[in-house]
């Protein structure tokens, strides 16, 4: 029987941001990664966490006038980087 793989950060991201955007957020993480990280989704690091939360930040407060729940989505996305576990 095979183990189970845990999740991708990219796949951590996108778990969090679904409770705030649903169907959109692959879309909207995917977006955020490659347009100001330059990079694929896949290849996405803990060391790139901090940038990408950055990103996500300006762009969020830009969709919402509700500082509440955009303040409530950066937090959930910080403790990202708290964790440990896979690194990609």
């Amino acid at each position: 029987m095979a183990t189970p793989q845990s999740p991708t950060l990219y796949e951590q991201v996108i778990t969090v941001t679904s409770d705030y955007l649903g169907p959109a957020s692959e879309r909207f993480v995917s977006r955020q990664i490659r347009n100001h990280l330059n990079k694929d989704p896949a290849d996405l690091t803990r060391k790139d966490l901090a940038q990408l939360i950055r990103w996500i930040k300006a762009t969020i407060s830009v969709l919402t006038e509700d500082a509440e729940i955009a303040n409530s989505y950066i937090a959930d996305l910080t403790e990202l980087t708290k964790l440990k576990g896979r690194t990609t």
